[in-house]
């Protein structure tokens, strides 16, 4: 497999919808699952309501709802070819038609399912885990496949609780019942870890809390190029405001405590960074501004 293969986009694909680089001799490809929309309350539900609607203006985003950018990453080190969380799949009982494009586009893309040695996942969400439960998809998969999770996540989805949750309705049952299926799916696949592991060259899978208990980042470093794909712990929104609450956010206070040493981390090693849903190709760096942040997207190297 050639990450960095070129192939002509479908004709419903009127932009790009995945974006190749390299960690020193590690390849890296970010794959856009499609967009979520959600309403802006998310964003920041602890925020003063004013001056939430001022950042949105400021960033000429629509008052109450608008698209969240959903990508999932495949990374191919020391043989290994790894997925990165798994996008959204398929739930027409929330009627989310834009997202869950992950598997035809890794088709698009050239990359066999069967190739998938590694899938890793930073947290048990549905749109990080659905694209598995895809009909056929299961079927595609290498017997021998692991799926590495924290221990801790797979032990929060037996009882879960969403006492500190601000979700739209449906979206706790949908959650809820997704990783229930997805463990019994494939149990005989998982492969646990306490707080970090290796799970190729170079590639690395550390605990961070907050968003779920077992929620989790992926840090990239080769030939002195490193790259943290951050999972759900950073949002746009989060830089600037790095102590606003996420809806989906199950400790909301651990989470931005979590953000903010990551953030600092990275801009004080001038790391490249990559997440969920920072607007695709989501792949940039992170500035100090004074006791907050600042995103700097990255050149797109063609």
């Amino acid at each position: 497999m050639n990450l960095n293969i070129s192939h002509p986009a479908k004709p419903e694909e009127l932009v790009p919808s995945r974006y190749a680089l390299r960690i020193g001799d590690i390849d890296v490809l970010v794959v856009s699952d499609g967009v979520l929309p959600l309403p802006t309350q998310m964003l920041a539900h602890n925020a003063d309501p004013a001056v939430r609607a001022a950042w949105l203006d400021d960033q000429f985003l629509p008052p109450d709802a608008f698209d969240w950018a959903l990508n999932v990453v495949v990374v191919r080190s020391g043989g290994k070819t790894i997925l990165v969380d798994a996008g959204l799949g398929s739930d027409p009982d929330l009627h989310l038609p834009r997202a869950g494009q992950t598997i035809k586009r890794l088709e698009a893309a050239g990359i066999d399912l069967g190739a998938v040695t590694d899938v890793v996942l930073t947290h048990m969400h549905m749109d990080h885990v659905g694209g598995l439960l895809v009909e056929g998809v299961k079927q595609q998969l290498r017997p021998d496949l692991r799926i590495h999770v924290a221990e801790a996540e797979v032990k929060f989805w037996e009882a879960p609780d969403f006492s500190r949750v601000a979700m739209p309705p449906g979206f706790p049952d949908a959650l809820r019942a997704t990783a229930k299926r997805f463990v019994n799916e494939y149990r005989n696949q998982l492969r646990t870890f306490k707080d970090e592991h290796e799970v190729a060259p170079g590639v690395v899978i550390s605990r961070t809390g907050g968003h779920t208990p077992g929620h989790s980042v992926v840090r990239l470093a080769s030939g002195g190029d490193r790259l943290t794909f951050a999972g759900d712990l950073v949002f746009a929104v989060g830089f600037e405001h790095p102590d606003w609450h996420n809806g989906f956010e199950h400790d909301p206070e651990e989470a931005a405590r979590a953000r903010i040493r990551l953030l600092r981390e990275l801009a004080a090693n001038r790391e490249l960074l990559v997440a969920t849903h920072m607007p695709f190709p989501s792949v940039g760096h992170v500035a100090v501004e004074g006791d907050a942040f600042r995103w700097v997207p990255a050149y797109w190297d063609y």
